[in-house]
Formats: structure tokens, C-alpha cells, sequence
């Protein structure tokens, strides 16, 4: 059956859907001074700050420590953001201004294949930004081995989500500096209110229903959690499918939405 709207068709790709992916890691590896102090120090700065700082004035919550409560949020805010702002800002002045991918697309790598290879290096960031901040939250105790360890394969599968977000308002958005509303309207509120720095029972019901409904970095902040503590969430086969869906909703959307704007 077709797709009236388009969205669902799947993306034909090949092999060399991986070169636009290498293309961006090199670009990455030459500024690997200025991405990998970040998802280094992020930790170490909010542990000190709010878990151990705010924290003292904080008991237990469901049976651990603030800074344990507040560690895999902070692993989830920071998949977030990588994805995200890979997608959306990176990905925009890849586009628009250096024109990286008017270059792309004059070789044999066709629209769908550029834009996979931006969200699949979306995801990658937010793998890599993972697997350098997860040893400095288990060198202050605040994580479980070894379940901690299925935290880096599922920050790839968690950037994807974001990465194909991103890419949705890429895709939109009439300019970069509209990017703003996105990041204030969205990423914000998910910072805040999906169970990142006191628990969703704190909110009133009809806000606990969005944040489960609505909010991915919920669903992401409840695996991470189950992985991190070892205690597996009663929400977790829910938002294990709730983010997989998602999942793949979102990235033939991106997928699609973009080539529209491209081939325009």
C-alpha cells in the first residue's frame, strides 16, 4: 500500500552511506581536544554541584543516594543533546552554510544515503560522549557494573532517537537562529520534567502523563536507570518499546522530511 504522505517510504541505501559517516569522524578526530573535554567534565561538574552539593540536603530516593538517583539522568541529558545538536545546528551549517552537502551529493552518494550517514554520526556522538563519561561516574561510585556496561550499546540506539528528532526540525526549520524554539520549547522541558532530578511522582498526574506520553528522554532516563542501579523499573518494557517505535517512526521521518527539503 503507498504512502500518501511519504513518510514512511524506506531510504535506499548502500555501503556508502558510511562515507558521509567517515567524513564526519575525521572532522571530529582533528577537533578531538575540544569534543572530548566536555562529556569529561560534565559529570564531574553536575555530581559536585547537585549531587553531592544539593544532595546532602536530599535523603534517599527509591532506596539510593542523590548522586546515584542523578547520574544516569546525566548520562541521558548528555545523549541527548549530542544527538540533538549534531542534527540540528551541526547539521544545519553542514547544509546551508559550507555547503557540505551540494559536495556530497555531486558524487555517486545519493540524498538518502547523506542524510543517514548525519543521523547514523548523530548517534555515534552520543556513543562516544557515553563511553567517556560513564568511567568518571563509576570512579565516584554512582554506577553498577556490570549492567552499567549495556548503557554504551543502548546510547546508540537512544542518539539515533535524538539524532532523527533533530533532523525533523532541521528539516522545518526556515532558518538556523529558528532552531531556538525547539531547543526552549522541547529539549528544556525535557531536561526539567522527565524524571532527570526528582522522581515524575512529584508531578501532578496530568504532567506524568505527558512526560510518559510525550517526553523520549523519559524513556531514556528509565532504561539508563534500571542499567545503571541493576533494578530493572517497572516502566521498563514499556519505554523499551515506547523507544523503539519512536524510533523508528521518527528516523523514516526525518529521513523523508529532509530529502523534501533538499530536493526542493
Amino acid at each position: 500500500m503507498s504512502n500518501p504522505l511519504g513518510l514512511l517510504a524506506l531510504p535506499r541505501l548502500t555501503p556508502r552511506v558510511f562515507h558521509v559517516w567517515q567524513r564526519n569522524r575525521d572532522v571530529f578526530v582533528k577537533t578531538y581536544r575540544v569534543n572530548f573535554l566536555p562529556p569529561f567534565l560534565e559529570p564531574i561538574l553536575y555530581l559536585l554541584s547537585l549531587g553531592f552539593g544539593v544532595g546532602s540536603f536530599i535523603p534517599e530516593i527509591a532506596g539510593v543516594s542523590y548522586p546515584e538517583f542523578i547520574a544516569p539522568a546525566l548520562i541521558s541529558i548528555t545523549i541527548m543533546n549530542a544527538g540533538f545538536f549534531e542534527c540540528t545546528y551541526a547539521s544545519y551549517v553542514r547544509m546551508y552554510y559550507q555547503k557540505t552537502y551540494d559536495a556530497i551529493i555531486a558524487t555517486p552518494l545519493t540524498i538518502d544515503e547523506v542524510i543517514v550517514g548525519e543521523i547514523l554520526w548523530g548517534a555515534t556522538r552520543a556513543l562516544i560522549n557515553t563511553t567517556i563519561m560513564l568511567p568518571v561516574l563509576f570512579l565516584f561510585g554512582v554506577v553498577d557494573l556490570p549492567w552499567a556496561i549495556l548503557v554504551i550499546p543502548f546510547a546508540f540506539v537512544a542518539g539515533l532517537l535524538f539524532a532523527s528528532i533533530g533532523m525533523c526540525f532541521t528539516a522545518l526549520t526556515p532558518g538556523i537562529d529558528t532552531l531556538n524554539l525547539p531547543t526552549f520549547l522541547f529539549i528544556t522541558p525535557m531536561f526539567l520534567f522527565s524524571g532527570t532530578f526528582f522522581p515524575l511522582s512529584l508531578l501532578p498526574a496530568p504532567v506524568q502523563y505527558l512526560a510518559v506520553g510525550l517526553l523520549p528522554l523519559t524513556h531514556v532516563v528509565t532504561v539508563i536507570r534500571s542499567l545503571t542501579l541493576g533494578v530493572p523499573a517497572t516502566m521498563l518494557p514499556f519505554s523499551l518499546l515506547w523507544l523503539a517505535v519512536a524510533t523508528v517512526l521518527l528516523f523514516l521521518f526525518s529521513v523523508n522530511l529532509m530529502k523534501r527539503r533538499l530536493v526542493v
